[in-house]
């Protein structure tokens, strides 16, 4: 068997999902009213929109190399999950992907993102910490509003674009630099950013 295949007595000992297809996605969320841990297997390529909203009962799920994006709401309000490892197939998060996401604590985006969706994480109030890596060019529309649990970030050199309200509410962030590379800042990108003490800002923003 796989390195992401476990047997059928093994599924039920420990609670799992298996995901085999695009199918298994809606299969899925009837079940996990409970908690639970979900494997998605090799083969799947995209994690589809809203698959997984609302499973509270979702607490770890496994991403194989084969995934290339996570659509919209795709964990949209899982508050049990409280970790998610990203695998370096993945190049796009899309909108609202793991919105209301509380009980995650940090996260790591591989350096094959290039864009970060409108309030990916927005709402993520138990994160503490986040990289971005230097792959990602855009930072969508509230992509970390109302983090309020991160009180450090580093945007790198080839973020070109921060969208409206991106890290507004964000009370935990203490200072920012907003490199060179940067042209365009939103409205509003770092409203009622109370406890932000110190802001550089690059030379091009318009």
């Amino acid at each position: 068997m796989g390195r992401n295949t476990v047997s059928k007595e093994n599924l039920r000992e420990k609670n799992m999902i298996e995901i085999k297809n695009i199918e298994d996605f809606k299969k899925a969320k009837k079940k996990l009213e409970k908690e639970k841990e979900v494997i998605i297997l090799e083969g799947i390529t995209s994690i589809v929109d809203s698959a997984f909203k609302n499973c509270t009962g979702l607490i770890s799920i496994n991403i194989p190399d084969s995934v290339t994006s996570i659509g919209e709401g795709a964990f949209n309000g899982c508050i049990g999950l409280t970790s998610i490892t990203i695998p370096d197939s993945v190049t796009s998060i899309g909108e609202s992907a793991f919105y209301g996401c509380t009980s995650l604590t940090s996260i790591t985006i591989p350096d094959s993102v290039t864009s970060i969706g409108d309030s990916a994480f927005r709402g993520c109030t138990g994160l503490t910490s986040i990289t971005i890596p230097d792959s990602v060019t855009k930072i969508g529309r509230w992509a970390f509003e109302g983090c309020t649990g991160i009180t450090s970030i580093k945007i790198p050199d080839s973020v070109t674009e921060i969208g409206w309200g991106a890290f507004e509410d964000c009370t935990g962030i203490t200072s920012i630099k907003i490199p060179d590379s940067v042209t365009e800042i939103g409205c509003g990108a770092f409203r009622d950013c109370t406890g932000l003490a110190s802001v550089s800002i690059g030379k091009k923003v318009k």
